[in-house]
């Protein structure tokens, strides 16, 4: 089960890491809509983790004899999901480091700026500056920048794998 996590597990990290390494870079000095970031990230995401399947199935038929149930194929998938979520976590901190991008102080802006858009005023616009730069302080740190990154993309891949493991599971039927 460990090579498969682990062969799978960087097959799925590559792809996603590539994506989001790429997309970065290229549309570094070009952001698109916050909407069209996540779509392209998320559609990367759920393309990386349709490994997940082809993980399960694969140890299922050649390694299980075609029997698994479904706490092993979660326990495959979900193993899968941390391999990548580390290649995907690194390919965000490399991006940053080649783009010198400060999207901790970006994001802050943008939490501002929706703030102002949603007609805050007074304390209300007060507390949204503090919050941004509270976050824009936490995001200057990498552990606590990593462990954001992670957020994004490991809820995805526990939903796959419990999708995989529901999907690709089999039992065994006394004859």
């Amino acid at each position: 089960m460990i090579r498969s996590i682990v062969g799978y597990g960087i097959a799925a990290g590559l792809v996603v890491g590539s994506i989001l390494f790429g997309t970065t870079v290229i549309f570094q000095h070009d952001v698109p809509s916050p909407a069209i970031g996540m779509l392209i990230g998320y559609a990367g995401m759920l393309l990386a983790f349709s490994l997940i399947f082809a993980g399960v199935k694969r140890h299922r038929d050649t390694t299980l004899g075609g029997v698994i149930g479904f706490w092993p194929a979660l326990a495959l998938g979900l193993g899968i999901t941390l391999v990548a979520t580390v290649f995907y976590v690194l390919a965000w901190e490399a991006a940053l480091a080649v783009t010198a991008m400060d999207f901790g102080a970006e994001y802050a802006g943008q939490m501002v700026a929706e703030a102002e858009r949603s007609g805050a005023t007074g304390t209300a616009l007060a507390r949204a500056r503090a919050e941004a730069a509270q976050f824009a302080s936490n995001y200057a740190r990498p552990a606590w920048r990593m462990a954001v990154t992670a957020t994004e993309i490991l809820p995805v891949g526990v939903l796959v794998s419990l999708i995989a493991a529901a999907v690709l599971r089999s039992r065994l039927h006394k004859r």
